[in-house]
């Protein structure tokens, strides 16, 4: 059942679940009464080339091209250096690469495709062969830490380096005061990105039904708004006034949208604009304008016009470049013997794209100033 959506009444008329007839009228109101410019911000570029633009009806039914399936040997390795690492009895933040966790064959392949068909290329790969059901929940971090090792440095979420994405809604209460984020239910997440480099997902349970994931790429969604609508990229690319909810401040203000050193790079989350379920935005920072509404949308419907499908299997995990990619997924149904349950770390790798100037203290916070990690064992919503 779709999570209750509450407005913020000094808010346009949109929500975190996306209307598309509302969408339409805001789209058919503003070209009627709005001047809108036709040129494209300076310095950002008519249409983009190149590996990153694809479209769902690309790659539908072509898993071989996009998902690296580990062979038997493969799979021992990973075996052997999960008992290995575990027998040392060392913290988890001290698994690391070649040093704590041995994969001389897997961990050089892995790296040459993240570096050239995530980073460089189309921006998605799914490395399957995994059985967590072989392993204790402390095993299947080791084991997702270290294969994740070779892709690049852990970033920090929030506390955490690990986070649990399951639906965390066990009683109407929680689901109305405490849920801040869409992760934490069963409902549908809209197109969006999180932060950082690399996004991966862990599947160490799936759904009984639904859950699937989708992708789309985020240079295939500039090129056609640059081409139907390049007044929006100028409004994607001013000024927003983020909610924050986990920073000492309460907002930020910064562009969505990104043209640094011939790469364009987004970085967003729909619920920082419209608020989620019982939490809309709140009234002490101003509201979006009408404007940010419709652009808001149109990268939404956009991204799922052009998407791909990515059932997870039990044991997959998915690597994607957050820079070039948004993800969502559908809504699904848990039963006793299946729940959809995932592991996420945020990645940065060797050949990452320089950061932009104003995302550079977001950067730094995930993979730079000086922490701790730590690797929650079980789902918490304190992140």
């Amino acid at each position: 059942m779709p999570t209750v959506q509450v407005l913020n009444k000094t808010q346009p008329n949109i929500t975190y679940l996306p209307d598309r007839k509302n969408w339409q009228e805001r789209t058919a109101r503003r070209l009627a009464e709005e001047e809108l410019t036709k040129e494209l911000p300076e310095g950002f570029p008519e249409q983009l080339e190149g590996p990153k633009i694809w479209k769902g009806v690309d790659y539908e039914g072509q898993e071989d091209r996009w998902v690296y399936q580990l062979n038997p040997q493969e799979i021992e390795e990973v075996h052997q250096a999960v008992l290995d690492f575990e027998s040392t009895e060392k913290p988890l933040s001290a698994i690391e690469k070649d040093t704590t966790f041995h994969l001389p064959t897997l961990g050089p392949k892995l790296k040459q495709l993240i570096e050239e068909d995530v980073v460089e290329g189309r921006g998605f790969l799914v490395v399957r062969g995994i059985d967590p059901d072989r392993y204790s929940r402390l095993q299947q971090v080791i084991a997702y830490a270290g294969v994740s090792s070779y892709v690049g440095k852990r970033g920090l979420q929030g506390k955490h380096v690990l986070a649990h994405i399951t639906d965390l809604v066990t009683n109407k209460e929680r689901q109305l005061e405490e849920i801040l984020a869409p992760a934490y239910t069963n409902d549908h997440q809209v197109f969006h990105t999180d932060a950082g480099d690399i996004i991966s997902l862990f599947a160490v349970g799936v759904a009984e039904e639904g859950g699937e994931s989708k992708i789309a790429s985020s240079w295939t969604v500039y090129n056609e708004i640059a081409k139907e609508r390049p007044d929006l990229i100028e409004t994607l690319a001013s000024d927003w006034i983020f909610q924050s909810d986990y920073t000492e401040y309460g907002s930020l203000s910064r562009p969505l949208l990104y043209y640094h050193q011939k790469h364009l790079i987004i970085q967003y989350a729909r619920r920082n604009f419209t608020g989620f379920g019982k939490n809309p935005r709140r009234d002490d920072i101003p509201p979006i304008t009408e404007a940010q509404a419709e652009a808001l949308d149109y990268l939404h419907y956009t991204a799922e016009k052009y998407s791909l499908s990515v059932n997870f299997k039990k044991g997959d995990i998915q690597y994607i470049s957050n820079t070039s990619i948004f993800h969502a997924r559908n809504g699904y149904t848990d039963s006793e013997k299946n729940r959809r349950h995932l592991l996420r770390l945020w990645l940065r790798p060797e050949n990452a794209w320089d950061t932009p100037e104003p995302l550079k203290d977001l950067w730094d916070k995930l993979y730079v100033n000086e922490r701790e990690e730590h690797f929650p064992l079980e789902p918490t919503l304190r992140h």
